[in-house]
């Protein structure tokens, strides 16, 4: 199993290029699913998710054709995905249990075919995300669900029709399940309580440049009228936020700077406004931003994740790593996922004072983290692990690396790139 190797304490400098968003990317791929033409995703990342997605979509019968580079200037890879011939309408378990997103063919499926067969899917161990809310709505649709042996088994022998779909929580994968079934049922679907993340945004944009029409977009309400039939189109996968957040911790913490390109800072609203509350200096650029860290430590900032527009929960971990070197004590509060706190008791290995009170993490700062072996628990954590180690003293030995590649592209090569000693072992 392949492990990195971390030598901390160079600042970074340079400039690095953020790939398009994993998270809008997996929707955007099942949506191949609900028309015989041939969708086109430009800037696509080169993610170990998505190619799982790939790999699935293939088992189904979707023809998967990589054409090199998105010719837009972007990093990003060209899929074509054509589903004329995708008849297989079960997701078997050995795929699905590597990837929570493989339950988004759930609904395009059933939308277009009247069955689906998907296997309960697997994933980060960071708390429960029920995939009831997904059964739920498709019931409201019109679709007959049973589990079975593991599987959820769907059945619209006669389509689906529009409904009013409320939400109890907030939802992003339900949301997007929902909107891709919704595009192909009889007449209008209200989604209430809908998710707002831009992926969802992303998503709705080539929806209807499919032939989707869709209203609310950004708020939490969409209406969806549906169409018997879509057409294919070309689409470029937006920005990955993630991304981009994570490497603006990066320059932080390691109090250097980086110009993040092909992104936008008015992704990462909040996570900006943290990093400027805690001392970074932030300064767009033609191309992205630049985020910049060379007058001492950084302050202690609270934090508290909630759904979007909030706190994104998938930097918590990222920024709990750049205040464990913060002057003063910050409160990360965790309202999202259960049990994603599973990177504290790693930072703890390398020097970082974290208290954990039931939701809630005490982060008092220390002037210095040293070098230790860790463990990744999942993707996000991993990821918070090798910000900690780019600042610490010594050699920092992360192992279960296959979480950080499920995320993050070639990310060795960039850090290397911009001023890092990283390196990736393999075994």
């Amino acid at each position: 199993m392949d492990r990195i190797r971390i030598r901390g304490g160079k600042p970074l400098f340079g400039t690095l290029a953020i790939t398009g968003a994993k998270n809008a990317a997996l929707p955007l791929m099942a949506a191949s699913l609900l028309t015989e033409e041939t969708l086109e995703l430009n800037n696509l990342p080169q993610l170990a998710d998505v190619s799982t997605m790939a790999h699935l979509l293939g088992e189904m019968g979707v023809r998967v054709t990589l054409n090199g580079n998105s010719p837009d200037g972007c990093g990003g890879r060209v899929l074509e995905l054509n589903a004329r011939s995708a008849t297989n309408t079960t997701a078997p378990y050995d795929l699905v249990r590597k990837m929570r997103a493989s339950v988004l063919v759930l609904g395009p499926m059933v939308a277009r075919h009247g069955r689906a067969r998907v296997s309960l899917p697997g994933g980060c161990a960071i708390g429960p995300r029920p995939v009831d809310l997904h059964l739920g709505a498709l019931k409201k649709l019109g679709a007959n669900i049973e589990i079975n042996e593991g599987y959820v088994e769907a059945e619209a022998p006669n389509g689906l029709t529009g409904a009013h779909i409320v939400f109890p929580s907030v939802t992003v994968g339900g949301t997007e399940n929902i909107l891709m079934a919704a595009a192909l049922a009889r007449g209008e679907t209200v989604i209430s309580n809908a998710a707002r993340e831009p992926e969802i945004g992303d998503l709705a944009k080539c929806l209807i440049a499919m032939g989707v029409e869709i209203e609310g977009i950004g708020t939490d309400t969409l209406r969806v009228q549906g169409r018997e039939r879509l057409n294919g189109v070309r689409h470029t996968v937006l920005p990955d936020r993630i991304e981009t957040g994570t490497y603006a911790v990066a320059a932080a913490i390691t109090g250097g700077s980086l110009e993040l390109t092909g992104t936008r800072l008015e992704l990462i609203d909040t996570v900006g406004a943290v990093l400027t509350a805690a001392g970074a200096e932030i300064e767009e650029t033609e191309t992205g931003f630049k985020v910049s860290r060379r007058n001492g430590p950084v302050c202690g900032v609270d934090v508290m994740t909630e759904p979007y527009p909030g706190f994104p929960t998938d930097m918590q971990a990222q920024i709990m790593a750049l205040m464990t070197v913060a002057d003063g004590a910050a409160m990360i509060t965790e309202t999202v996922f259960e049990n994603r706190f599973m990177h504290v008791p790693e930072l703890c290995r390398m020097g970082a004072k974290i208290n954990v009170h039931g939701t809630s993490a005490i982060v008092r700062g220390v002037p210095q983290l040293s070098g230790a072996p860790v463990m990744a628990t999942d993707l996000r954590a991993s990821v918070s692990l090798v910000l900690a180690g780019l600042a610490a003293n010594g050699v920092t030995e992360l192992n279960r690396v296959y979480h950080l590649d499920r995320g993050y592209e070639r990310i060795e090569e960039k850090l290397v790139g911009c001023g890092a000693d990283i390196e990736r072992i393999k075994e």
